[in-house]
């Protein structure tokens, strides 16, 4: 196969990927991950957490957020479910009182979308 024929092959293989990625996350949280990407600055999680893909993300304060969509646990004790980073991201106070993750007032499409795009960082 010539060279060029090669690199175009792995560059669709590669966008492919992407958005597989991406659809997967949309199905799972019934949010969209581009608007996810866009609300975490709205929401202000990038002061707390640095989160790839997302500029200015370099937070110290809570944990980096890359390969959670990979995760076993959230927040060291709920089960790496939509529904539960979902609600953790609406309501961490409820999941584990007095953790450093305020209440930010998500709304719920804005959790779902949240928990799309933070799925798609695997």
């Amino acid at each position: 196969m010539p060279t060029q024929l090669r690199v175009l092959a792995l560059l669709l293989g590669l966008s492919w990927g992407c958005a597989n990625a991406e659809e997967q996350a949309a199905r799972m949280t019934g949010g969209d991950p581009g608007r996810g990407k866009v609300v975490i600055l709205k929401y202000g999680c990038h002061t707390c957490h640095s989160i790839p893909g997302v500029p200015g993300a370099t937070g110290l304060v809570g944990p980096p957020l890359d390969r959670i969509g990979s995760r076993v646990y959230l927040a060291g004790q709920l089960s790496n479910t939509p529904e539960n980073i979902m609600r953790w991201i609406r309501d961490p106070q409820a999941i584990a009182p007095g953790t450093a993750m305020p209440e930010l007032g998500v709304t719920e499409q804005d959790g779902r979308d949240i928990a799309a795009y933070l799925y798609t960082l695997k």
